[in-house]
């Protein structure tokens, strides 16, 4: 019964920002590490952003240092991608991953759009 749901995807223009947002259900959510993964057409999925379980250590991949940010609000179960500065390049298909170590258990969301384009 463990859900991530991704949602704040859309059509923005370049230079714009958007804001996506990941509800966890069906699991000791404060327990999980968070991460934001992206997969654009024909290419990899990639490690965009994560955080740890208590919110205090943070890591990005270098395309998006200084434009976006990860934050958590365990009292809602709900992480947050704070995307600033979109470029075209950013287009791809966002993704919600919840991460427990130390018992190897790993969740993904459906994914939500996020299209830069003019």
């Amino acid at each position: 019964q463990v859900q991530l749901v991704e949602s704040g995807g859309g059509l923005v223009q370049p230079g714009g920002s958007l804001r996506l947002s990941c509800v966890a259900s069906g699991l000791t959510y404060n327990a999980y590490a968070m991460s934001w993964y992206r997969q654009a057409p024909g290419k990899e999925r990639e490690l965009v952003a994560a955080i740890t379980a208590a919110g205090g250590g943070t890591n990005y991949a270098d395309s998006v240092k200084g434009r976006f940010t990860i934050s958590r609000d365990n009292a809602k179960n709900t992480v947050y991608l704070q995307m600033n500065s979109l470029k075209p390049e950013d287009t791809a298909v966002y993704y919600c991953n919840a991460q427990l170590r130390s018992l190897r258990l790993e969740y993904w969301g459906q994914g939500t759009q996020v299209i830069v384009s003019s």
